[in-house]
């Protein structure tokens, strides 16, 4: 989500403005993208399954989280050639968006002021602190920190023969909160502060997420290159990963814990998959070498694509990826309203399900809630459209003032 870090420069020069545009294209897009499966949380619809519908609704917003993060750090380096205190501000910033997460963002997704039995720390708390630990990594080398970042990417996998072994007994384990927080998340349970809670479930882990920050960091020395040398670059580094995603994939080399041919056969209870299903279903949580080959090897390979696209649609898009934070902190508490509207609507009474610890603390939805795909695609396209208005407006406002706060908006 990087613009939560830099605001667009308002003077760039001919070369900047594409790119500019082309990264707030991206934006834009994953943001509309991602609403799918917020609303989908309040739909009752599972995530993902063996149907190519509830799949695929699933899976299109699995390049969201990536492309948010990747490009967070490409922002952090475009800040960076302009401000000088690069450190304390990523340090205040992710600080402000963590406690935002376990506020605002709590409520917003529940409803409910259960503090005591319910915290989630979701995309924005990872952001948060992945923008810490970019407070550190700045001061080294632009190619050391690349180099962690790709090392970390790469490399974390190398923990799944483990990982059966590291989960046996976590929580008695002293530091399984660390671990939790680290790398294993929600995969492990919820961090119990004592026997009467709260508990934080951690769907995101630190580890592989720091490691695709401090990657898009290095990537934006890329995006400050002349126009055809960044094209090429991204294409060789976009159509690379995807055929390296192919490969590992194809052939269960190395880089997911789940090996695709399994999930044809049918596991742990689970029905069957068709085969490209299983294919694309690769780990998420924690992500894994597969699943972040497979979402930002194309978005890479798009950016130079994108930037010369034109016309009205084109430019409604960009709207939301100049403001994408606003548009996140508007967007779940509008989709939770308009929930208890379809629920009125539908069942006569605003079920009480929807007042539960979503979206990860909620049990099952009650019988003859859970929406239709057409619905929840309806409701998504009806919160989009309410939501350009206000990103429209307040993008016009960033660009009419400097107020110190509306960097942090």
């Amino acid at each position: 989500m990087s613009a939560t870090v830099v605001a667009t420069p308002r003077t760039p020069d001919t070369a900047s403005q594409s790119r500019i545009a082309s990264v707030d294209l991206i934006r834009g897009a994953v943001m509309i993208l991602m609403a799918i499966d917020h609303v989908r949380v309040f739909s009752g619809v599972p995530a993902g399954g063996p149907t190519a519908g509830v799949f695929f609704t699933r899976w299109i917003t699995h390049f969201c989280a990536p492309a948010f993060i990747f490009l967070a750090g490409t922002s952090i380096f475009l800040y960076a050639r302009k401000h000088a205190e690069v450190s304390r501000y990523l340090l205040i910033r992710g600080a402000w968006l963590i406690l935002l997460e376990f506020t605002f963002l709590r409520i917003a997704w529940t409803f409910n002021f259960d503090f005591r039995h319910y915290e989630m720390a979701g995309v924005i708390w990872v952001i948060g602190i992945c923008m810490i630990l970019m407070a550190g990594l700045v001061r080294l080398p632009l190619a050391a920190v690349g180099t962690i970042g790709l090392v970390i990417i790469a490399a974390h996998n190398l923990m799944d023969p483990h990982m059966r072994a590291l989960l046996e007994g976590l929580d008695q384990n002293r530091l399984s909160g660390l671990w939790k927080i680290m790398y294993v998340g929600f995969f492990a349970g919820p961090i119990q502060f004592g026997p009467d809670g709260p508990n934080l479930i951690v769907l995101y882990s630190t580890i592989p997420w720091i490691g695709v920050m401090a990657a898009g960091y290095a990537f934006g020395r890329i995006l400050t290159l002349e126009p055809a040398r960044r094209k090429r670059l991204c294409l060789t580094i976009g159509l690379s990963a995807i055929g390296l995603f192919l490969v590992l994939r194809g052939f269960n080399l190395y880089g997911d814990p789940r090996p695709w041919q399994a999930a044809m056969a049918g596991q742990n209870g689970r029905p069957p998959m068709p085969g490209l299903l299983a294919f694309l279903n690769t780990t998420k949580y924690p992500a894994s070498l597969d699943f972040l080959l497979m979402t930002l090897g194309p978005i890479i390979a798009l950016l130079p694509l994108l930037a010369n696209l034109r016309g009205p649609v084109a430019r409604a898009i960009t709207v939301f990826g100049r403001v994408p934070f606003f548009f996140y902190m508007l967007h779940i508490p509008l989709i939770h309203a308009l929930a208890l509207v379809v629920s009125k609507v539908r069942l006569g009474v605003v079920s009480p399900w929807l007042f539960a610890n979503h979206p990860m603390g909620n049990p099952e939805p009650p019988d003859g809630y859970v929406w239709s795909l057409p619905l929840l695609y309806l409701v998504w396209a009806i919160a989009i459209a309410l939501l350009y208005f206000a990103c429209r407006w307040f993008a016009a406002l960033k660009l009419k003032r400097s107020d110190w706060w509306l960097q942090y908006l």
